[in-house]
């Protein structure tokens, strides 16, 4: 692997488990974006307010500094739901390619109502859906549907991108 990805969709699509188990499968360093928000925005996402463009400015460029350190490999679970933002992190590291993990509202719904105690309540699932901007046409990247199991959802992802088998062999 010689760039970062990004795992990326709405709350609950599976972004943290798939992210993780990428970078396992990859043998490179994972990060979740949740981490890298400042306590403002975990507050005004637990009290039920979607995050707007101006909170998310700063936390994009603390991501984009990450994916740039982990240029040659890294995978970072990130919502990146707009081209703009995605535009934020390719300003960072141009080389960066996204994973969408796509499902319908009702399947994500089911997952995230599975979550308790996530600073993202389930109410905010419609406006995540709302902001969503699916990969364009200029963006590299994979869609991958979410409605299978998370081996399966690396693999389509391994093989899809051609990554060498050898990589992600166990020795």
């Amino acid at each position: 692997m010689n760039t970062a990805l990004v795992v990326m969709g709405v709350s609950g699509s599976g972004k943290s488990t798939v992210g993780a188990a990428l970078a396992q499968r990859l043998r490179v360093p994972f990060a979740d974006a949740d981490d890298f928000h400042p306590p403002a925005n975990i507050a005004k996402m637990s009290g039920g307010h979607a995050l707007d463009d101006d909170d998310r400015y700063p936390w994009l460029e603390t991501i984009g500094q990450w994916l740039t350190a982990h240029s040659d490999g890294g995978v970072m679970s990130c919502s990146a739901l707009k081209h703009k933002y995605r535009d934020q992190l390719r300003a960072h590291c141009p080389t960066v390619r996204f994973v969408y993990l796509s499902g319908s509202p009702e399947v994500i719904g089911r997952r995230q109502a599975s979550r308790p105690g996530h600073f993202m309540p389930p109410a905010l699932l419609a406006s995540q859906f709302e902001t969503l901007e699916p990969l364009g046409p200029d963006e590299q990247g994979y869609e991958i549907n979410i409605d299978q199991s998370i081996d399966k959802i690396v693999e389509t992802y391994i093989v899809a991108a051609g990554v060498d088998p050898s990589i992600t062999e166990e020795n």
